[in-house]
């Protein structure tokens, strides 16, 4: 299902190549099919922060995380809306990821981040708990590499309030990828487009 974009690697990738299959999945899935209608403002005006972790152990990537929440929160949303800690080199077996989102949230408590920072996650073999590992609904979350996104809680406020019905974009994402399929899903990953994004290394 996910063979068209890339995984969690161990041997060293050039950050550019990460880069550009963030930015590439960032245009095509996350802009190109909607499926976060508040993603488009922020990727236009440069406002999305993406770091590409080196870390390799769930202790470093803590250590990125903290520091990136800590970024965030000390720098203007005129200027960074939101952040995105790419991993490339940990936590690429879903289960292990999904176990770390207990820590990821225990980083922002360390902070005292609760109510102003939330993480939404993405994995190459993300898979929702009531779906099969091949239902092509995960591919909502589904993403070249493993990804931390960090929110404004501020900016997640804002942005249900202008919808109304925050259930009605998942509702809206799963029956896009359903009318897209499995084939669709595929041919969304050719040719080296990108998106404007903001890179720190």
């Amino acid at each position: 299902m996910n063979d068209c974009i890339s995984s969690a690697v161990d041997d060293p990738v050039d950050d550019a190549v990460v880069m550009a299959a963030t930015r590439r999945w960032i245009e095509r899935a996350v802009i190109g099919l909607n499926l976060c209608p508040f993603a488009r403002v922020p990727v236009a005006s440069g406002r999305v922060h993406v770091r590409v972790s080196h870390a390799r152990d769930v202790e470093t990537l803590a250590a990125d995380l903290h520091d990136e929440a800590q970024r965030l929160i000390d720098t203007d949303a005129t200027a960074i809306e939101t952040t995105l800690l790419v991993h490339p080199y940990v936590l690429g077996d879903f289960l292990d990821y999904n176990d770390f989102l207990d820590i990821a949230d225990a980083v922002l408590d360390e902070l005292d981040l609760d109510g102003e920072l939330q993480i939404a996650s993405f994995h190459p073999r993300y898979q929702f708990a009531d779906a099969q590992i091949d239902a092509i609904e995960n591919c909502t979350n589904r993403s070249p590499y493993p990804i931390l996104q960090l929110l404004r809680e501020a900016s997640i406020e804002q942005g249900v309030a202008a919808i109304g019905d925050a259930d009605a974009i998942y509702r809206r994402n799963i029956e896009t990828l359903r009318r897209l399929g499995s084939a669709g899903w595929h041919a969304l990953w050719s040719g080296n487009d990108s998106a404007p994004v903001s890179a720190a290394q």
